[in-house]
């Protein structure tokens, strides 16, 4: 299933964006420390058009602090590009970000040349949160699910730096199949437009992978080694009494327990893709869309071919 979310409001938010950025000195995205990669929307990066970029790995108290390492190493390695990790107990962020900035455009700054910030990010990735511990008060508006901040906001972060925020954002179209699963397992997609079941039973496959353990310890289950990710699914739902009538698991409920743990951090400190992953993931779904465009093309071919032959 092909996770996709993109309702109107986005679309306007899209268009603000890329007009605002044409008055943009530095843009920083907000990316989720669990899954740097699928929460990086290409489209910033094309409007901001090659603009400095500071991506923040927020949440990172949530994530593995060894694969964050990775990540940061990652980003910081490219050009134009800084890359800084945030949680929730920093309480004083904006020294750190203001100073990330004025790195990335050192002949700016001053009344005279103020820094002009723009900040992004996909729904859920704490932005309010953040801007509100920066500014000391409750300026933007923040909740548990995507899209509660609706329009654009200017806030003064130093004398002369004015940070502009936007509303949570993604795009059009997920290709990579792979960060589709991951946005909606952290929550970023509406859930009207995934099957919780499908997304918690892709989460478990990748913590048998990966956080075997923390997984076991969680749900009190036995060796899983040998087990499938529905099994696994199934042992939950009994250990947590989400069943029907007759003795049959409740897998939705049981999806929902699995994804709301995942989300609050109680399975463990868990990132769901690294860079060399990451890089696997976007190889196969490039290869997909050609085999798919080719396979497309030949349709065409064949149905002009019959058309012309009946003539």
């Amino acid at each position: 299933m092909a996770i996709q979310w993109f309702p109107g409001h986005m679309n306007k938010a899209k268009k603000d964006v890329a007009a605002r950025l044409k008055g943009i000195d530095v843009v920083i995205e907000m990316l989720d420390a669990r899954l740097p990669a699928s929460s990086a929307n290409p489209m910033i990066k094309a409007l901001s058009r090659g603009k400095p970029t500071l991506k923040v790995l927020n949440k990172q108290d949530l994530a593995d602090p060894n694969v964050t390492r990775l990540w940061l190493d990652w980003y910081n390695a490219k050009p134009g590009t800084r890359a800084l990790g945030l949680d929730a107990s920093e309480r004083s962020p904006a020294q750190r970000l203001v100073a990330a900035c004025r790195e990335l455009v050192p002949n700016r700054g001053g009344l005279e040349k103020p820094i002009r910030v723009m900040i992004c990010g996909i729904p859920n990735v704490g932005k309010s949160t953040l801007i509100n511990t920066m500014t000391g008060r409750k300026i933007a508006k923040t909740g548990n699910m995507p899209g509660v901040t609706k329009g654009e906001q200017r806030i003064l972060l130093a004398d002369d730096v004015e940070l502009y925020d936007t509303p949570g954002m993604l795009w059009p179209k997920i290709e990579v199949e792979e960060g589709g699963y991951n946005l909606a397992a952290s929550g970023a997609v509406g859930r009207n437009a995934m099957d919780e079941e499908e997304v918690a039973l892709e989460l478990i496959a990748y913590l048998m992978r990966h956080y075997a353990d923390a997984l076991t310890a969680r749900y009190r289950l036995d060796d899983i080694s040998a087990l499938q990710d529905f099994e696994v699914l199934e042992m939950v739902a009994k250990k947590r009494g989400a069943m029907f009538g007759g003795g049959r698991p409740n897998m939705q409920k049981a999806s929902e327990i699995v994804l709301t743990e995942f989300r609050d951090g109680v399975i463990g400190r868990i990132t769901l893709e690294r860079p060399d992953e990451w890089t696997a993931w976007v190889k196969k779904a490039k290869e997909l869309a050609a085999q798919r465009a080719a396979e497309k093309q030949a349709r065409i071919a064949e149905y002009e071919a019959k058309k012309n032959k009946g003539r």
